[in-house]
């Protein structure tokens, strides 16, 4: 069942952590993924797309919390909320795991919300950030008809994979002095996915590290793109 949220009149637009719940998934051989959900407004005759928000390797552990720390609050702002309401789950990779490790359970869980909650199947959305960017390459590479749009921020994948997901809708981002993760990942990302037939989106953030994320998930051309891509 999808969790509620409360929305406090504090004068100003942040959006606040008490609007994620905070959940816990245990599959059948007893693995457990630690996540947080936004709801959409509680309205039993919509469907509502779905975001799957991946952190970075900063925000691994177990206190169901830290995955909140950047970009995936962007989602849960009353502006937000109003133009794009979305079920967003923001699941947390555990101790010393990255994504790769963890995708299966996160798969799992996907189609728990899938049977659970008013999701709408044709737009299914994930987005990433670093460990997270990468994370999201390799999700759909492995589930390339899953997913109506990625999202991959500062991250990079496995170019031979292109040509699994080229089809889909993409819109890449970095930081041109990012010291974490070179930008030249994207860009081969970017050549492999136009070499294998695909149209990404690329921006590339000058005078920029490795949070490019603020720039993106604070993008509105980004978000109405994001939102308007169905499979």
């Amino acid at each position: 069942m999808l969790g509620c949220f409360c929305l406090i009149s504090t004068g100003q637009n942040f959006a606040q952590p008490s609007r994620f719940s905070s959940n816990k998934f245990i599959n059948e051989k007893g693995d457990t993924l630690n996540y947080r959900l936004l709801s959409p407004d509680y309205n039993t005759s919509r469907k509502y797309p779905l975001v799957i928000f991946l952190h970075g390797s900063g925000e691994r552990g177990k206190d169901n919390d830290a995955q909140l720390k950047w970009g995936v609050m962007n989602f849960a702002t009353d502006q937000m909320m109003v133009l794009h309401p979305a079920i967003v789950v923001a699941p947390q990779c555990p101790e010393k795991q990255d994504w790769t490790k963890s995708m299966d359970i996160l798969y799992q869980l996907i189609q728990k919300l899938l049977k659970d909650s008013p999701v709408d199947v044709s737009r299914i959305y994930i987005t990433g950030i670093s460990m997270g960017g990468f994370g999201t390459f390799e999700a759909i590479s492995r589930y390339p008809d899953l997913f109506a749009a990625a999202v991959p921020v500062c991250g990079g994948g496995d170019l031979k994979k292109a040509p699994l997901f080229a089809h889909m809708p993409m819109w890449i981002f970095a930081g041109a002095e990012d010291p974490a993760v070179n930008p030249q990942l994207s860009f081969s990302m970017v050549d492999a996915i136009t070499k294998a037939g695909g149209h990404p989106g690329f921006t590339q953030y000058p005078e920029v590290g490795h949070f490019s994320w603020l720039a993106a998930y604070s993008d509105p051309h980004m978000m109405e793109w994001l939102f308007r891509q169905h499979k």
